[in-house]
C-alpha cells in the first residue's frame, strides 16, 4: 500500500479528410500491448462547425446530452482569432436526441473581448435546463484590464440574458480563469482568479504572462467564488467569498462536486515562489483553508500558465497537474478518499522534456481518464486510462498529431458520458485555427 502523503444537426463532417485518416491511422497506440477493456478505441468525432475556431469548450449535460463551445472571427475575417480588436462571438451546440449536433448558435459577439490560449470561455449546463457561459470582456485602459461576463439562458440557448459582470466593475486589471459547478437549488458556482488585491498595491498585469515576462513582482493575484442564479434580465449574485490570497497569475482553475460539497482546484504562490497545486471544499455553508495536493516543492518565479483539473464521486478525487519540482516536466496524478482533505502520493502519468502538461481529465466509470500535450518534431495529444484506484500501470494511448507547435493549440478538453468519451482541441491548418475531435471507446 502506498503511503499517504502529508495532510495535504444532420451529418456534419470535418473538413479535413486527411486529417481523419490520420487520426485513424494514429490510433491506438496502447501501451502496455495488452487489450485492457474500455476506452481504447480512437474514432473520429464530427463536429457541428466548419472554418476557423478556436478555444473549445466540451461538457457532458446532465440530461446525457453533449454541449460544446468555441470561438471563431465573427465579422467574416478569417485571421488569427486571438488578434486585438477584432469582433468574435462565442458559439455552441447541443447534441439532440439522436445524438446528432444541432445548428450551431450565438451565444455572444463582441469587439472588446480578452482573447488568449489558456484563459478560455466556458460553456456549463445544470440539472434545471439552464444553461451557463462567460467570456473575457476588455475594461481598458490597458491591455491586461479585463473581466467576466457571465450570462445565462432558460430557453435551451434560444436567447440569452444580459452579461453580468463577475468581478469588480470598477477594479482595474485581469480577472478570468473561471471555473463551474452545479450550486444548490439551481444556482450556479464559480471560481476566478481576481487581481483586486495587486491593483490595491499599484500593480496589475500577469507576473509570466501573457506577457511572457517570466518573472514575478511580487503582487498576490487571489482567487475568489461566487453563485449566481438566473435573473429575469441578468444573472444574479447571491453570495461571494475570498478562498485564497495569493496564487497563481495565469494558471486554469478547476471545480468538481464531492458528497461534501464542492471543491475547487488551482495553483497556489507562497511568500518563496512555491508554485503548488492547491485545493479547497465548500462545507456547511464556509470554504475550507487551502491545503496543498500534494507538496512539490515547484519553486517557479513566473506562472507556468498550466493548471491543475479535478474529478470527484462521493467523496473521492482525483487531481492531475503538471510540475516541474523535479527538474523535468511531469504530469502526475493524486486521488482523495475524504473529500480532498488528505491524498494518497501522486502517481506519475508523464514525464520528460517533451511534456507540455496542459492537462484534462475525466472519470469514465470504473477509470479515470487524463489527456496531455507533448512536443518533440511534432505535437501530440495523449491519453491515459487508469483504474479509479490509481494502483495498475495505465494505458496509453496517441489520440492524433498535429501541425501546430507551441501555444496555439490551446487546452484540450475532455468529458464522458456514460462508456463514451469525447475530446476537443484545436489545431492550425493553413495558418488558421480549426477545432478537431475524437471519440474514445
Amino acid at each position: 500500500m502506498r503511503e499517504r502523503a502529508g495532510r495535504i444537426g444532420s451529418g456534419w463532417r470535418i473538413a479535413a479528410a486527411g486529417w481523419l485518416a490520420m487520426l485513424v491511422a494514429c490510433a491506438p497506440a496502447p501501451e502496455p500491448d495488452v487489450d485492457p477493456g474500455p476506452f481504447t478505441r480512437i474514432e473520429p468525432l464530427e463536429l457541428p462547425l466548419e472554418g476557423t475556431s478556436s478555444q473549445p469548450d466540451l461538457v457532458a449535460a446532465p440530461d446525457g446530452h453533449w454541449l460544446l463551445g468555441w470561438v471563431e472571427p465573427a465579422d467574416g475575417d478569417d485571421g488569427d482569432d486571438d488578434s486585438e480588436r477584432k469582433r468574435h462571438r462565442l458559439r455552441f451546440s447541443l447534441t439532440g436526441e439522436g445524438g446528432e449536433w444541432m445548428p450551431p448558435r450565438t451565444i455572444a459577439e463582441g469587439g472588446n473581448w480578452f482573447l488568449n490560449w489558456a484563459d478560455t470561455p466556458h460553456v456549463y449546463a445544470l440539472a434545471d435546463g439552464t444553461l451557463w457561459a462567460h467570456w473575457l470582456r476588455s475594461t481598458g485602459p490597458g491591455r491586461m484590464d479585463y473581466g467576466i461576463d457571465l450570462v445565462h439562458s432558460g430557453d435551451g440557448g434560444m436567447s440569452w440574458s444580459r452579461p453580468r459582470m463577475v468581478n469588480l466593475v470598477d477594479s482595474p486589471g485581469d480577472h478570468g480563469f473561471t471555473s463551474f459547478w452545479p450550486q444548490a437549488d439551481g444556482q450556479l458556482g464559480i471560481a476566478w482568479l481576481d487581481s483586486r488585491e495587486k491593483a490595491a498595491a499599484g500593480r496589475t498585469g500577469h507576473d509570466d504572462a501573457h506577457d511572457e515576462d517570466g518573472h514575478g513582482d511580487g503582487a498576490p493575484m487571489m482567487l475568489r467564488a461566487a453563485t449566481y442564479s438566473p435573473g429575469r434580465l441578468r444573472p444574479i449574485r447571491m453570495e461571494e467569498w475570498p478562498l485564497d490570497l495569493s496564487t497563481c497569475d495565469c494558471c486554469t482553475t478547476a471545480a468538481a462536486v464531492t458528497d461534501r460539497g464542492p471543491v475547487v482546484v488551482y495553483r497556489g504562490r507562497d511568500a518563496g515562489e512555491i508554485r503548488d497545486t492547491r485545493i479547497v471544499r465548500f462545507e456547511d455553508g464556509a470554504w475550507t483553508r487551502p491545503r496543498d495536493v500534494h507538496r512539490d516543492g515547484w519553486m517557479m518565479p513566473g506562472c507556468p500558465v498550466n493548471g491543475p483539473v479535478v474529478a470527484a464521486h462521493g467523496n473521492t478525487v482525483w487531481v492531475a497537474w503538471y510540475t516541474q519540482a523535479g527538474g523535468v516536466p511531469e504530469v502526475r496524478i493524486a486521488r482523495s478518499d475524504d473529500a480532498g482533505d488528505r491524498f494518497w502520493a501522486p502517481v506519475t502519468v508523464a514525464k520528460g522534456p517533451h511534456v507540455l502538461g496542459r492537462a484534462t481529465l475525466a472519470l469514465a466509470g470504473e477509470h479515470v481518464l487524463v489527456g496531455w500535450m507533448e512536443e518533440t518534431d511534432t505535437q501530440r495529444l495523449r491519453l491515459a486510462r487508469f483504474d479509479a484506484g490509481l494502483e495498475a500501470p495505465p494505458y496509453k494511448l496517441e489520440v492524433a498529431t498535429l501541425d501546430v507547435r507551441g501555444r496555439a493549440s490551446g487546452l484540450p478538453k475532455l468529458a464522458v458520458q456514460g462508456d463514451e468519451a469525447r475530446i476537443v482541441w484545436t489545431d492550425v491548418v493553413d495558418g488558421r485555427p480549426v477545432l478537431r475531435g475524437a471519440r474514445i471507446l
